[in-house]
């Protein structure tokens, strides 16, 4: 089953990586890139996603106020931060927030770990 992913941090380098590790797995999934918070909750708006790989760290609005206006207008779909900030607050945000978190640098058996839980999730 073909899905719709975003992946979003301000570095493109990151999001190339991050896409290369999805579509390693699932090279039929179609993912949508963006650099900024804002733009993602644009994008969402246009084509919700089943997931969302987010960095915290971003200019304009940052990760974790963009998860909370996204969390609000896509309920169900699965939100995954994804940053170098593991600082304990961070995570506690995103527990806070009902996502998921994952330490920088990643690696591809992080992405297709998490991607094979959230498959097994009803």
């Amino acid at each position: 089953m073909s899905r719709q992913i975003l992946i979003v941090d301000d570095s493109r380098l990151s999001r190339m990586i991050s896409r290369q590790y999805v579509l390693s797995l699932h090279s039929d999934w179609q993912i949508a890139e963006a650099a900024t918070g804002e733009q993602a909750i644009e994008m969402a708006a246009v084509n919700p996603p089943y997931l969302i790989l987010l960095d915290v760290n971003m200019p304009g609005m940052g990760g974790l106020e963009a998860a909370a206006v996204l969390r609000k207008s896509h309920p169900d779909t699965h939100i995954v931060l994804l940053t170098a900030n593991v600082q304990n607050s961070v995570q506690a945000a995103a527990e806070q927030l009902g996502i998921g978190f994952l330490s920088k640098p990643i690696i591809e058996a992080q992405i297709h770990d998490m991607l094979n839980k959230l498959e097994q999730t009803p």
